[in-house]
């Protein structure tokens, strides 16, 4: 038996003890395994190279991934599944283990279809996939959220001042919400919830009045803000290979920071700063948490593989480790539960 691994999209610390589990179970099978490098795109191109056990040796704790990554996506420019496929015969790879977020996920639910047996590993840091309870990288992010909101109180209170945290969330709000709670923002902005600047105003008056002359506003990059128009109508070049738009270049940090200022400062004498945390919640070394997921979802993959249950993702469900097919992921996404959104209101 001999298989390929791929690590897709954005990168995360996990991936890596993810590759890890994935190679050394197989190992232990008596199977080689291969590595395709930048995700999708090195199948299609041909990026693929043996590994070794000391290739995946002292990596557990190393953040993002040892095959590098792309956001590439198979099913958009014609030919591009056909050259994946024969790549896929031509190193002789008899099942692939595609590690990556909804995007990755459902390119591999399409190569499924299309004959190339594959199994699926959710990662992604907005912890957005459907059917697992948690992904790859996201316990990592929100401790990277959690600890900046912490260091950030201290100089908020020292200058009396608001200051608007962006923090990534492309479509779901599960890192402002968690890394905001964790760390005691004093108001959350997701895009489940609709909020408004007057809101977000009001609120921070209220703690001016109640003699707490700061506050911390943790926002999604997509946060659903009534004022402010939605950039889903960004021009083609700031769009990926699946059509998202980036939501760095919406800018909402310094937007929400500017109209509070504007608004609270003749009033008050409030100021406001923004920080956009952006790639630092991907980088670092994954938690305990996130290297223990990722090996555990890593060797349950070569336990599918092992017993032919081939267009499935495995997932974390409580406290088990399980799958799910495929189609129920590609193409849909994770929302914050109901009674986190009313924790983002509960603790304003």
């Amino acid at each position: 038996m001999r298989i390929g691994v791929l690590t897709g999209g954005g990168d995360v610390p996990g991936l890596n003890p993810a590759i890890r589990a994935v190679a050394r179970r197989a190992f232990d099978e008596g199977w080689e395994v291969y590595g395709i490098l930048e995700g999708w795109g090195g199948l299609r191109d041909g990026l693929i190279r043996p590994l070794t056990r000391e290739d995946v040796s002292g990596i557990l704790h190393v953040g993002g991934t040892m095959l590098g990554s792309s956001r590439t996506n198979l099913t958009k420019k014609p030919g591009d599944i056909e050259k994946a496929m024969a790549n896929a015969a031509k190193y002789g790879l008899n099942a692939i283990v595609a590690i990556g977020g909804d995007d990755t996920l459902g390119v591999c639910a399409h190569m499924t279809r299309h004959g190339l047996p594959a199994v699926g590993i959710p990662k992604t840091m907005d912890n957005d996939v459907p059917g697992t309870d948690c992904c790859i990288g996201f316990n990592t992010a929100v401790t990277t959220v959690a600890e900046a909101i912490d260091k950030l109180h201290s100089t908020a209170e020292s200058h009396h001042r608001v200051i608007v945290v962006e923090v990534m969330g492309r479509y779901t709000g599960w890192v402002a919400v968690m890394g905001g709670i964790a760390g005691g923002a004093d108001y959350i902005l997701i895009p489940e919830v609709p909020t408004s600047i007057a809101e977000v105003c009001e609120h921070v008056k209220q703690r001016y009045a109640s003699g707490k002359r700061f506050s911390i506003i943790a926002v999604a990059e997509a946060a659903n803000i009534t004022e402010v128009v939605s950039y889903e109508e960004g021009s083609g070049e700031h769009k990926d290979d699946f059509g998202h738009v980036r939501r760095d270049m919406r800018g909402l940090g310094s937007t929400l920071a500017t109209a509070i200022e504007e608004r609270l400062k003749p009033e008050l004498n409030l100021e406001a700063r923004f920080v956009v945390l952006g790639h630092l919640q991907r980088g670092g070394s994954p938690t305990v948490f996130d290297r223990v997921l990722g090996t555990r979802l890593g060797v349950h993959a070569i336990e599918l593989i092992k017993e032919g249950k081939f267009g499935r993702m495995v997932a974390l469900q409580g406290d088990t480790i399980t799958d799910i097919p495929l189609e129920e992921v590609a193409g849909k996404q994770r929302k914050v539960a109901p009674d986190l959104c009313a924790l983002t209101r509960m603790f304003c």
